[in-house]
């Protein structure tokens, strides 16, 4: 099927975390996955961040895990996927188990084997967060972002959507693939067919993803003239610096859009 690809500038991406505990969320990040706290803003209120992307983290009960959401989970890649993992049992977080993971994943104690050479392990941290660990021995960097993993009944429509709408390039599938995706600069979107109905991500423990956009108000505009009206609509976040909008795709994500956080520290 052929799109018509927007063209946008997404600098980076981000998310939202709600949890009960913030401070569970940064240990998990400083021990787990080695992210970095930061403090930003006037207000200095603390993000993690990883190379290519910041998790910013709101106090706030979670209604559910980001499985069985639209936004079933987020993935990076680690150089040393056997230490990373004992890093999370050892802070006392959970390995999903064979039969929480995909049949054809080949899994073998922690770890599944969906294919030669490739290794990964799901794992969820605080408020039942979902995460993806992908083993990518020869990267410069212990953890960066790899990939934004949806589900829906309509998986073929979301990866157009996300083409058209952001301009994302969409890749060939392997025969018998268990999910297609598309690209963007830095972060792949995977999309895989759910077999029962998904929920939306609003209130959700991975409340909504984001992208930056370079002159935002005129892509809001080229959005409206598509019948794309915003959640929230444009505004400034003077603590930090920023311009920010919301938009809903079509099946529930929640897609925070921002102009200026790139230039945050």
């Amino acid at each position: 099927m052929n799109v018509e690809r927007a063209k946008v500038d997404l600098l980076l991406r981000h998310g939202r975390i709600l949890t009960v505990d913030a401070k569970d969320s940064v240990a998990q990040a400083i021990a787990i996955r080695r992210g970095i706290i930061v403090k930003v803003g006037t207000d200095g209120r603390e993000v993690i961040r990883f190379p290519n992307v910041w998790i910013f983290m709101r106090a706030q009960a979670a209604k559910g895990s980001s499985k069985g959401s639209t936004a079933d989970h987020i993935g990076f890649s680690v150089k040393d996927l056997d230490q990373t993992l004992g890093r999370v049992k050892a802070t006392g977080f959970r390995v999903a188990t064979a039969e929480e993971s995909p049949a054809s994943y080949n899994v073998k104690g922690d770890v599944a084997n969906p294919g030669p050479g490739t290794r990964l392990a799901f794992v969820f941290g605080p408020d039942d967060v979902k995460v993806e660990l992908l083993e990518q021995r020869d990267q410069a960097v212990p953890i960066q972002l790899h990939h934004m993993h949806f589900f829906g009944e309509q998986n073929t429509a979301m990866r157009d959507w996300y083409v058209k709408v952001f301009g994302a390039s969409a890749l060939q599938a392997q025969p018998n693939a268990a999910f297609i995706s598309a690209t963007l600069p830095g972060l792949r979107l995977n999309f895989s067919p759910s077999t029962t109905p998904t929920v939306a991500t609003a209130g959700r423990v991975v409340d909504h993803i984001g992208f930056e956009v370079k002159n935002l108000q005129e892509f809001l505009a080229k959005l409206e003239a598509q019948g794309i009206k915003p959640s929230v609509t444009y505004r400034r976040v003077d603590a930090l610096g920023i311009n920010i909008a919301f938009i809903v795709d079509p099946w529930g994500t929640n897609i925070e859009l921002t102009e200026g956080l790139d230039k945050l520290q």
